[in-house]
């Protein structure tokens, strides 16, 4: 069975975007990009949130910048192929190899499972994971520990009054500033 995974960058103090709405202090350093780049090869579809889906919006043509080097290249050569569903009430249509959400975050889950195809089943923005995690559908949460402290936001980890024993699978280090955490879900 395809796993579901939740990937994203959090401050030290748990957020994936600041009070303010920012998010800049997540831009990667090239060792973290280069851990992205190779996390997206085993995703077979990225399942996202409307804010999430506009943000990355931009990897749709990015390559058609002359400024991007080759990692950046390579990164957009892998997600724009990638399929894509999008949950949105706002949204009315999609650009790329993305498509709206016909049924609930639970549904496409269990469709996506039972479908023939390969990879993970990823996870983008705290919005929508706060969703799947209620569902007990999170397989691993991944996350990538920024040295700062934003003080509030929107938090990594749904504020759910429910306890989901993890067990600690992988850690890595980056450049001493950056930390990776792979955590599986004990079932």
């Amino acid at each position: 069975m395809r796993s579901v995974t939740y990937s994203m960058s959090m401050s030290l103090d748990g957020y994936i975007v600041g009070p303010d709405g920012r998010f800049d202090w997540t831009a990667p350093d090239p060792d973290v990009f280069r851990f992205w780049i190779e996390e997206i090869r085993d995703v077979g579809v990225h399942l996202m949130g409307r804010r999430l889906y506009e943000t990355m919006l931009y990897w749709e043509t990015a390559d058609q910048d002359p400024s991007l080097g080759e990692a950046e290249l390579e990164w957009t050569a892998l997600w724009k192929p990638l399929p894509k569903v999008v949950f949105s009430s706002t949204l009315h249509e999609v650009q790329g190899n993305a498509r709206l959400a016909s049924g609930s975050v639970a549904e496409e889950i269990e469709r996506l499972r039972n479908e023939p195809g390969e990879g993970e089943i990823a996870i983008g923005g705290a919005t929508l994971a706060a969703e799947v995690a209620a569902a007990g559908l999170i397989d691993e949460y991944r996350t990538i520990l920024y040295p700062v402290l934003v003080g509030g936001g929107i938090p990594y980890f749904p504020r759910h009054e429910r306890r989901v024993d993890l067990e600690l699978v992988e850690t890595r280090t980056f450049s001493s500033r950056f930390v990776h955490l792979r955590h599986r879900v004990v079932r």
